[in-house]
């Protein structure tokens, strides 16, 4: 959580009463020169949701995409869907978007650990989050702490940003909710979004200080990247500022953007009001209280997120890439404090229910509102994904007369005696269950575990923790009436942190060690009691968890449609993660990154003529590499599991020379690895984007590697 053409299965909800801009789909994309093999992409409506599902949290129950008919079916009777689709560990909001965004692992984009995360500096840790804008540092008060970059890539620098390939093809790219492309926050520290965007004592700037809360509606959530075309909305637009991205790989100057509604609305609304209206054009986009602009994270309902998506495609922004709030966290304005107040949801039950509903009938007022003006999947590549998926915490509902399911939304102090419809994640304290104080923790249900003073791994103190949270059990009241489970399912520190893409280029910010928990459990470690009155308890308020290593969790899907896509429908077999929504974006357009995508084309969805001949040439050994390279460096391939195993076993064992003696072993593979992923991520990116041809007896030995380091792994798992 945070942040004319009727197609075939798709029947429009409402009628789209919207007063828009009038553009035609050649000249919404007219400055924008992508590359496309087919030659007839001329937009790219790139949507990603918070938390919702295609399988059934309940198996009596419709799953969320089930409940929203008008996407799911536009997306089955067009293209392809894929349901073995996977996130990155640690799975959150705010890691999930931005792998697919970059198609990079978190080593490569310094957030293996959000939607926040720690960093040692002296002999304790502090807290930095991971949603900030795409330029800010870890310290963004005076970058003293920690003058890493926030967003940092293998070298040390700045990930390469997402937008830079499509400006410079000529084609504005717009943001809407998604993370860090726009500004996701009011900080006016040395390194904060309002002072990367606007200087310190600017308007803007000061406005953030003096009101924060107009200054998040005003500026956050909401940008445009501009290309240096003369058709660009930028052109003729007021307040552009600089786009700034000093370490871009080439150069990257004379770049400016727009941000903020206060800045974005006017340029692409009709005679430049001031308010971009909902999807189907009845209301203002607003936030709490009614002001015109960002309506917050929250409130990145479907309706709202849809109304700037088509606003700006009808405006001739070619290129959009939006977020859409989750469906089973209910979100109700808050006018108290300007926000939103967010509430759990169990399956089936009538808010949830009522909430996927206004999703469905937004997504058939906004197919239809882009079919009237021309854009389609004749014409648009559509890429519908997910960040995460979640594990539900929460008995079973209570069915209701009107057919839906009724949960105790009420705090439980008692595991063993909680209803058996109870929602609510189980809340712990580790230092209050341990007895130990000397160490922070990312609160989360898989802990990233940080001891003060950042010791050794091999450090008694560090291998002590490990033992006490290994042998922790408490009542867990989802399985079988309160029974007594281990906390603890799964142990990485350093070591195998790596194999799982964990370590990044700022060694402050490595956790200690990493304990990937019962799902059912939220792990903290303040020294209080929770506020649901004991430790643990079950808080109703959030019922939802990820960051885990659970296959429901992990587990994911992605939607795409238009040209150059095959109608394969559902495709549940293909193993795939989201490294590989980027590559294969990138090679329907015709267009390229400046670095290394960690990821692959999923050419098991694109028709031949979409396909780079290179890696058609060889399609069946190229499948073949493909696949053995996802099982050997994604987050939740074969290797990764593996070796997560082998690592569990050495740091719950009290065998010094076992543990030594694996994580040597996780190391020795781990390198191995690494060496034999940069030998296939060349290969793939040149075969995929340079056009070259790799000799099928390198593609086949390659294979072969990849191959032999998954079958160790799986042995040193099983030893």
């Amino acid at each position: 959580m945070r942040k004319a053409l009727v197609l075939c299965g798709l029947v429009a909800a409402a009628a789209v009463s919207a007063t828009v801009g009038v553009h035609t789909a050649g000249s919404a994309a007219s400055g924008c020169q992508l590359q496309s093999a087919t030659g007839q992409i001329k937009h790219v409506i790139y949507i990603q949701f918070d938390n919702t599902h295609y399988r059934r949290d309940n198996p009596n129950v419709a799953s969320d995409l089930e409940q929203m008919p008008n996407l799911l079916n536009f997306i089955k009777g067009n293209g392809t869907l894929f349901t073995n689709d996977h996130t990155i560990l640690i799975s959150h909001t705010a890691g999930g978007i931005l792998s697919t965004l970059t198609g990079l692992y978190p080593d490569r984009t310094g957030q293996p650990v959000s939607n926040s995360y720690r960093y040692f500096t002296g002999n304790t840790s502090a807290s930095s989050s991971s949603f900030k804008y795409w330029t800010d540092l870890v310290d963004d008060t005076n970058g003293t702490a920690d003058p890493k970059p926030n967003m940092v890539t293998d070298t040390g620098k700045t990930t390469p940003a997402p937008w830079v390939p499509f400006t410079r093809a000529g084609c504005d790219v717009g943001g809407v909710s998604t993370a860090n492309i726009e500004l996701e926050n009011t900080g006016t520290g040395a390194f904060g979004d309002m002072t990367e965007a606007f200087s310190a004592n600017s308007p803007e700037w000061n406005e953030a200080r003096a009101n924060p809360t107009l200054a998040q509606t005003d500026f956050v959530g909401i940008a445009i990247h501009c290309s240096k075309a003369s058709t660009s909305v930028c052109s003729s637009a007021a307040n552009t500022r600089p786009d700034n991205l000093p370490d871009e790989p080439g150069g990257y100057t004379g770049f400016n953007a727009l941000f903020g509604a206060k800045y974005v609305d006017p340029a692409i609304t009709p005679d430049h009001n001031a308010c971009v209206k909902t999807v189907d054009g009845s209301a203002n986009i607003t936030d709490a209280v009614g002001t015109c602009g960002f309506p917050g994270f929250d409130g990145a309902f479907a309706k709202n997120t849809l109304g700037y998506v088509a606003q700006m495609q009808e405006a001739g922004v070619p290129v959009t890439i939006a977020y859409i709030s989750d469906a089973h966290d209910i979100h109700v304005p808050n006018t108290g404090n300007d926000s939103f107040a967010s509430s759990a949801a169990g399956p089936g039950e009538a808010t949830y229910k009522a909430q996927l509903a206004a999703y469905n009938t937004a997504f058939g007022q906004f197919f239809q509102r882009l079919a009237d003006h021309g854009i389609n999947k004749s014409n648009t590549l559509f890429v519908f994904t997910v960040d995460e998926g979640d594990h539900f915490a929460g008995g079973v509902g209570t069915p209701q007369p009107d057919g839906s399911l009724a949960y105790t939304h009420a705090n439980c102090s008692v595991l063993t005696a909680c209803p058996s419809n109870q929602i609510g994640e189980v809340n712990l304290d580790l230092r209050l269950a341990t007895g130990r104080s000397d160490f922070f923790v990312h609160s989360d249900d898989a802990p990233t575990v940080y001891v003060n003073g950042n010791p050794a791994r091999t450090d008694p103190s560090v291998r002590s923790l490990e033992h006490s949270l290994a042998n922790l059990t408490e009542p867990d009241p989802y399985f079988n009436n309160g029974q007594v489970v281990h906390v603890a399912q799964a142990f990485a520190d350093p070591v195998e942190e790596k194999a799982l893409h964990m370590v990044t280029a700022d060694p402050q910010r490595t956790p200690t060690f990493t304990m990937f928990g019962n799902a059912d459990f939220f792990m903290t470690a303040s020294g209080f009691t929770p506020s649901c009155g004991a430790n643990p308890c079950v808080s109703p308020g959030f019922a939802w968890n990820h960051g885990d290593f659970q296959e429901e969790i992990g587990n994911t899907w992605l939607g795409m449609v238009g040209p150059g896509v095959d109608n394969n429908g559902v495709d549940s077999k293909t193993w795939t993660d989201h490294t590989n929504v980027r590559p294969t974006i990138m090679t329907l357009v015709g267009l390229q990154d400046d670095y290394l995508l960690d990821g692959r084309p999923l050419i098991e969805a694109l028709a031949k003529k979409a396909i780079p001949e290179s890696l058609f040439t060889h399609q069946k050994s190229t499948l073949e590499l493909t696949q053995a390279y996802e099982q050997l460096n994604a987050s939740f391939g074969s290797f990764a599991l593996d070796t997560l195993k082998a690592s569990t076993r050495a740091i719950v064992g009290t065998d010094d020379t076992a543990y030594n003696s694996i994580e040597n072993s996780i190391a020795a593979l781990t390198a191995e690895r690494d060496s034999v992923a940069s030998k296939i991520r060349a290969d793939l990116n040149a075969m995929a984007f340079d056009k070259k041809n790799v000799p099928d007896s390198e593609v086949r030995s390659l294979t072969d590697q990849a191959q032999s380091l998954i079958d160790q792994a799986q042995k040193l798992a099983s030893s």
